[in-house]
């Protein structure tokens, strides 16, 4: 007999999980081992039964999706990640595919397109659904002609910026600003996305050269 594929879910909503789980039950090279409605319950589960395949929403109770792959890809490599959502957003999808996911699906999808990504992914080999690879090639076709122009970043973003260049963590920038820690956490993302860097250091020399750090 074949091995079947051991396929974990993360999603918090019901519906989602029933949905996936009569699609997944009646696949004979499929099988789920556990369905998870939030970050502590999936990676609880996962230290048990660790699966071949994780479907991982991104918007989710306390941890997010991005939060969690990143946690999964460190503790454990050898879980396929498989993004279903409905952000079809290019920040979401390249956010994640850094984060260490091996595919990235909508919601929306149809059941052949979700299995045949379980089964890419499972392979070792990365999946993205054909209309968000459309997006991607314009947005980094787009992205070209940016990089002769200096980025323009808000005021806000500046100023975040430069509490980032004096050392300050998220939360206590977000202590500063009266905003949420998440709030924070995003405009660092999309300042690391707008400088073309990869951590803080990159936006500590990327923010002198352009001036806005002294």
């Amino acid at each position: 007999m074949d091995i079947k594929i051991k396929i974990a879910i993360a999603d918090d909503h019901p519906l989602v999980i029933s949905g996936l789980h009569h699609i997944l039950n009646n696949c004979p090279d499929m099988e789920i081992t556990g369905s998870y409605a939030n970050g502590d319950e999936l990676l609880a589960g996962i230290a048990k039964v660790q699966p071949d395949v994780l479907l991982l929403d991104i918007q989710m109770p306390g941890q997010t999706g991005d939060e969690l792959a990143e946690i999964i890809c460190e503790k454990y490599p050898d879980v396929r990640m498989l993004a279903l959502t409905n952000q079809d957003n290019v920040f979401y999808i390249k956010n994640m595919l850094r984060k260490g996911v091996d595919g990235y699906i909508l919601k929306t999808t149809g059941e052949e397109i979700l299995l045949e990504a379980i089964r890419t992914v499972n392979k070792g080999e990365q999946y993205i659904e054909t209309g968000l690879q459309e997006k991607i090639i314009q947005d980094t076709l787009q992205a070209k002609k940016d990089l002769s122009a200096d980025p323009v970043l808000s005021r806000r973003e500046k100023e975040i910026l430069r509490y980032i260049a004096a050392d300050l963590t998220s939360q206590e920038i977000a202590d500063k600003l009266f905003v949420s820690k998440r709030t924070i956490d995003n405009h660092r993302m999309s300042l690391l996305l707008k400088l073309g860097v990869k951590n803080v250091a990159g936006l500590v020399k990327k923010g002198i050269q352009l001036g806005l750090i002294e």
